[in-house]
């Protein structure tokens, strides 16, 4: 059935025809000219969804030592960090049909693999120059009440989502073909943690230079299906949070090494706070041009103990056998430390081997070992002879 007119009503009543988008580019622009266009839903806190373009042709690596194998037409964030990866399609594009989903998972799998943190925010920081926006605009825009937080914090989160795979992928076309509707139903449907549309943007033009834009959403349908108890953006434990805990809870000893790890990260690294119900803190450090998890201080509630946890699975995953194993080798051996290395060793060094702190307290330069080996770690270095 043709289009039916949109109608305007002012001092008179103008019938807007569908008409087709004049170019190419014209078309595969409009989402970065106007992310009104594309932006819909709300953030984790209820507050309207409002996206941010971080590049155009946003380059997508296959490997660590190699350049942009693809080019993502449009790559937007949001408030809250969570991604989201545009292509942009038109109908007479046969591509809109079933490749350009191949396309997007394939720019969304190795995105999560091969977009760090220092990437992005160039790669934002970049497009703010271009556009003649200032930084501090634009941050007030991304993060509003919350331009507080550093934009290294900012893009580490970004990091963490695209690897938690916690990301939208978004289909623009003037025309959503069938296929594409059934393929963004499906995925929607099968995807936990991403999330699937398809936007079919019409045009309609009246007299003069008057147009207007109508988006309909494909994937709503699907994305009401998905459990409900599902939290993208799960609440973490603040900093000044975790000192209370630590203030409260802990002795004298067992408060300064408590503090010693988040301490350090402050000051080299980067404090994440973690998701779980009790009081917990993630420590990163840039190793190899990459954020890295290095351990996890946390005050568990039941039964009440205070632990550090190495995150060996990690470091292995990001930085190698090698890695992990000259770490585990400098770590002092207090509190059940020297078995687990042995143990990680055996294993491949994958788990989360633990130590209490009041053991790192009762021991003599315990905790001034575990940030030496931190230190030689973030430096690419071996345990000291």
């Amino acid at each position: 059935m043709a289009d039916q007119p949109v109608f305007v009503l002012g001092e008179g009543l103008q019938a807007l025809e569908a008409a087709a988008f004049e170019t190419e580019a014209e078309f595969q622009d409009l989402p970065a000219r106007h992310p009104r266009v594309p932006d819909f839903g709300t953030l984790s806190d209820g507050r309207p969804l409002r996206l941010v373009l971080v590049a155009r042709e946003m380059g997508v690596a296959t490997s660590t030592d190699s350049g942009p194998a693809y080019w993502l037409d449009h790559l937007f964030v949001d408030a809250d960090g969570v991604p989201t990866l545009v292509e942009v399609k038109r109908a007479t594009d046969t591509r809109v049909r079933r490749e350009v989903v191949g396309q997007m998972l394939d720019y969304a799998a190795n995105g999560a693999r091969y977009w760090p943190a220092a990437l992005l925010q160039r790669s934002f920081e970049e497009t703010c120059r271009a556009d003649g926006r200032s930084l501090a605009e634009a941050y007030g825009e991304l993060l509003g009440e919350q331009h507080e937080r550093s934009a290294e914090v900012f893009w580490a989160t970004v990091e963490e989502r695209l690897a938690a795979g916690q990301m939208r992928l978004l289909f623009v076309a003037d025309r959503v073909p069938l296929e594409l509707r059934a393929i963004v139903e499906f995925l929607n449907r099968q995807m936990r943690q991403t999330d699937v549309y398809a936007i079919e943007l019409t045009q309609y033009r009246g007299a003069g230079d008057l147009k207007v834009l109508v988006p309909r959403v494909y994937g709503e349908a699907a994305m009401a299906a998905k459990t409900a108890s599902r939290q993208r953006c799960p609440r973490r434990t603040l900093p000044h949070e975790m000192d209370a805990a630590i203030e409260s809870r802990c002795t004298p000893d067992v408060r300064r090494v408590a503090r010693a790890l988040p301490g350090h990260a402050q000051s080299r690294g980067r404090l994440v706070g973690g998701t779980a119900k009790y009081p917990s803190m993630n420590v990163h450090y840039r190793v190899a041009d990459q954020w890295v998890p290095a351990g996890t201080v946390s005050l568990y509630e039941s039964p009440a103990r205070e632990e550090l946890a190495f995150s060996f699975g990690a470091l292995t995953k990001r930085l190698g056998l090698d890695a992990a194993a000259a770490f585990a080798a400098a770590l002092p051996m207090v509190g059940g430390l020297g078995q687990k290395p042995a143990e990680q060793r055996a294993a491949g060094f994958r788990g989360w081997p633990q130590v209490p702190l009041t053991a790192l307290a009762a021991e003599t330069d315990a905790v001034e070992k575990v940030l030496t080996a931190i230190d030689q770690l973030a430096d690419g270095q071996g345990p000291s002879s």
